[in-house]
């Protein structure tokens, strides 16, 4: 049985973009014309009604607005959002509230709008300062367009701002990848998202490879480099690819990767809802393509209850990404289990040396951070 519910999250999916970047398998939709901000926002909060039953009685930690480009919305349409969302559930005092933002779609002065409108915390996707490597991504915004974009955040007030970064890009040498990180470290962001790129399936770069990708040599010389600089800047990292000032990580990730529950609306949206009185995780995928989506057509498109090994791997799936772990005690408190359901693959883990488990916690080894799939899959059970 489920010793009380996790925190609860809500992540807000806004579809559009300027332009469907060649790597990206998100679910973003090229924007033909204007987007229809109004009538999609009617529609996210006619989405939340419809999620409440499902939440009765509780409170939302944090807020995620992510896309596609969200930052394509007005200021006032996503104050007229956040607005209806506090009207129909309740937030915890000083909740933060994310927005991802393309540095190609912000006009000067924009970012104070939104601060105002209830944003507490910037993403930006920067991805690289480097005009040459940008094109080759296919990003719609040059160095110093994102440099700017950084500073205006900063200046404006947001509680938190965060710079994405990617390493690993078509022809990029490991100088290039230690420039763009010093440039995104001297603006001082306080977190900081560096990701390798992957050619993912259903992508323009996974149908046309691009030639001249970084081997497996030069990108793990690239991550020990990266690594360096982080921790000589005082970055600790908290995620496999999130590294932040101490106070400046993202507690909506973190609720994430800790097994919380989180109310997904908007096209594609995902949830995972924890039901004490079924003593069930259930997880919800909502109406993919927008059109349909503002339609109205088959809000739900997709509902199922999460099996105990379902549970064990999903789990594990996100507490092995912190290089902490999780308090050993999490997870009967989070799915409901006890904690004899994760033998034998704990043990395997230990004996492997890729798991630590010690101080009432399980947590990746440093070893076992280095082959974090492997470890990941150890608890991946078949029927």
């Amino acid at each position: 049985m489920f010793n009380g519910l996790p925190p609860l999250s809500l992540y807000i999916h806004l579809p559009w973009c300027v332009r469907k970047c060649p790597y990206c398998d998100f679910n973003s939709h090229e924007l033909r014309g204007d987007a229809p901000t109004s009538d999609y926002v009617d529609a996210l909060l006619n989405d939340l009604e419809a999620d409440l039953p499902l939440v009765w009685g509780r409170t939302v930690s944090t807020v995620f607005i992510g896309g596609g480009t969200p930052s394509l919305f007005p200021a006032a349409e996503i104050e007229r959002l956040l607005s209806g969302v506090a009207a129909r559930i309740a937030l915890r005092p000083g909740a933060e509230v994310t927005m991802e933002a393309n540095p190609g779609t912000l006009e000067s002065g924009p970012l104070a709008d939104y601060r105002a409108a209830g944003v507490t915390r910037l993403s930006l996707g920067v991805q690289s300062f480097s005009d040459r490597l940008l094109d080759k991504i296919g990003r719609i915004h040059d160095g110093d367009c994102a440099e700017r974009a950084v500073r205006e955040a900063l200046q404006v007030g947001f509680d938190g701002v965060n710079v994405d970064l990617m390493f690993g890009l078509p022809e990029q040498s490991t100088a290039e990848m230690v420039a763009d990180l010093q440039r995104a470290l001297a603006l001082d962001p306080g977190h900081i998202s560096h990701y390798q790129l992957t050619l993912e399936p259903n992508t323009l770069f996974h149908r046309k490879p691009p030639a001249r990708m970084p081997d497996a040599d030069l990108s793990w010389e690239m991550t020990e480099q990266a690594h360096q600089l982080f921790a000589a800047a005082g970055y600790e990292r908290y995620e496999v690819s999130a590294f932040a000032r101490p106070g400046h990580e993202c507690q909506h990730n973190l609720n994430y990767w800790r097994f919380g529950d989180y109310l997904g609306i908007g096209a594609g949206a995902h949830g995972k809802i924890t039901s004490a009185a079924e003593g069930v995780v259930k997880r919800l995928v909502k109406q993919r393509h927008p059109a349909a989506y503002l339609a109205g057509r088959e809000r739900i498109v997709q509902s199922s209850t999460l099996s105990l090994d379902d549970l064990v791997f999903e789990f594990m799936l996100g507490a092995l990404r912190l290089p902490d772990g999780v308090d050993v005690s999490d997870f009967t408190r989070r799915t409901g289990l006890a904690l004899a359901s994760l033998e034998p693959e704990r043990q395997a883990g230990i004996d492997k040396g890729w798991l630590a488990s010690e101080a009432g916690r399980l947590a990746p080894s440093e070893l076992g951070y280095q082959y974090l799939n492997d470890v990941q899959a150890l608890f991946l059970r078949h029927d």
